[in-house]
C-alpha cells in the first residue's frame, strides 16, 4: 500500500471556525473564499476529501484544538477563557467529526485496532500513480481524535470522559496549560500534569509532545511509560523556532522510547529566518526530506521519522514548499526520498509504516 498517514491536522477546527465544508474539494473550497477574510487569517486552503482520496491520506490524526483568549489574533477564531470554554470547543468540535463521519460513508472514526484495519482494507492494491483510481469510491478516511492543547481536559480524571468520546492521543501543550509549560511559555510539568499522566496511562493514551516546553518534554518522558510521539515537530537544527521544536537531544530522547516524529511541512518550520511575505519556493521538497532525513540520521534508522503536516493549520499553500498544492501532493515525498538513497520498506515506514506501529500498539481491540 503506497498510502499516507498524516498525524496532524486541524479540520474540525477549520470547520468550526472558518465554516470550511472538507467534503468538498480543497479548489472548490479556494474559489469561494478568494481574497476573503478566512484566507487572509487562515492562508490558502489545501485539504478536502477529493484530496485525501487522491493522495491516499488514508488515516489522520484529527485534532480538537483549544486556544486561549489571550493568544487572540483574530475574530473569526474560537478561544477559551477558562477550561470550561475549552471543553466546550473541543466538544464542538467532536461533534463536527461525527457529524462528517454521519454524512459521509467515506470518513470513518477510528477508535480500535478493528476500525483501523477496516480502513486500511479500503485501501489495498491503491497505486498512487494512476490518474483515475478504480477504487475511488470504496476507499474510506480514517480520522483518529487528539487533543491539541490540554485545557479541554478540566481536571486529570476527565481523561477517562473523553477516552470514552473516542479521544486516543493527547498533547497537553500548545502554549502553556495547566498541565505543563509550551510553545513561547516555558515551564515544568504542574502536579496536575503528573496526574494527567498517570490517567492516561490507564487508558494507553499515547502522549504527544509537540509544544511541550523542554523542561515538561524530559519530564514527561521520565515519567511515562506509555506510547509518545511528537505528531507535528521539526528538527530545531534546521530551524529557528527555539521551544516549539526538537533539540537533537529530544529527538534522541524520542527514539530511545521508540517515539514516533512527524515532521511538519511549513516554510517558516524547514527554514531559517523564512516569513509569510518570501516565496513559496524558497522551499522545496529536497528542504522537506532534509528535515525527515535529520530525524533518521539521528535514530540510525528509519523508524522514527513520519509525516504530521499540520495543514490548514494557521497556514496556507502559498506557506508551503515548491510542489505542494494540496494534501494529494505529499505522495512527491516517496520519490524524493527513493532518489535520497532510501529504500521502499524504509519509505513505507515514513509514510505510514511508523504511525500504523504506534496506533496498533495503543488503540484498543
Amino acid at each position: 500500500m503506497s498510502i499516507i498517514v498524516d498525524a496532524h491536522e486541524d479540520i474540525a477546527w477549520n470547520v468550526l471556525c472558518f465554516g470550511r465544508n472538507y467534503l468538498r474539494s480543497a479548489h472548490s473550497i479556494r474559489r469561494s473564499e478568494a481574497h476573503g477574510p478566512v484566507e487572509a487569517v487562515n492562508g490558502v486552503a489545501m485539504l478536502g476529501l477529493p484530496d485525501w482520496l487522491k493522495g491516499g491520506i488514508a488515516v489522520i490524526g484529527a485534532t480538537l484544538f483549544t486556544p486561549p483568549e489571550r493568544k487572540r489574533t483574530s475574530s473569526l477564531e474560537s478561544y477559551y477563557s477558562d477550561d470550561e470554554e475549552a471543553h466546550s470547543i473541543a466538544e464542538r468540535q467532536a461533534e463536527i467529526y461525527e457529524r462528517m463521519a454521519q454524512g459521509c460513508e467515506q470518513i470513518k472514526l477510528i477508535q480500535t485496532r478493528a476500525d483501523l484495519e477496516a480502513v486500511l482494507r479500503t485501501w489495498e492494491d491503491f497505486d498512487p500513480t494512476l490518474d483515475e483510481d478504480p477504487k475511488r469510491d470504496e476507499r474510506q478516511i480514517g480520522l483518529v481524535y487528539l487533543i491539541e492543547g490540554g485545557d479541554s481536559i478540566r481536571e486529570p480524571a476527565e481523561v477517562e470522559w473523553w477516552y470514552e468520546r473516542g479521544v486516543r492521543l493527547i498533547g497537553p501543550a500548545w502554549v502553556s496549560t495547566r498541565y505543563c509549560g509550551g510553545t513561547g511559555e516555558p515551564g515544568p510539568l504542574t502536579a496536575e500534569g503528573l496526574e494527567l499522566l498517570k490517567h492516561m496511562r490507564r487508558f494507553q493514551v499515547v502522549l504527544d509532545l509537540s509544544h511541550m516546553d523542554d523542561l515538561s518534554f524530559f519530564q514527561a518522558l521520565d515519567r511515562y511509560d506509555g506510547p509518545v510521539i511528537a505528531s507535528h515537530s521539526n528538527p530545531r537544527r534546521l530551524t529557528n523556532n527555539l521551544n516549539r521544536h526538537l533539540s537533537d537531544e529530544q529527538i534522541r530522547a524520542l527514539v530511545q522510547h521508540d517515539g514516533v516524529i512527524g515532521t511538519l511541512i511549513f516554510n517558516k518550520f524547514l527554514l531559517h529566518d523564512w516569513e509569510h511575505d518570501q516565496p513559496k519556493e524558497a522551499a522545496t521538497i529536497e528542504t522537506v526530506v532534509k528535515a525527515i532525513d535529520h530525524v533518521c540520521q539521528i535514530a540510525g534508522d528509519a523508524r522514527h521519522a513520519a509525516i504530521g503536516t499540520d495543514f490548514d493549520g494557521g497556514f496556507g499553500m502559498r506557506s508551503t514548499p515548491a510542489g505542494f498544492d494540496t494534501v494529494a501532493d505529499l505522495q512527491i515525498i516517496a520519490p524524493a526520498l527513493r532518489q535520497h538513497g532510501y529504500s521502499t520498506a524504509d519509505i513505507d515506514l515514513i509514510l505510514h509504516g511508523n504511525w500504523l506501529r504506534m496506533l496498533r500498539q495503543s488503540l484498543p481491540g
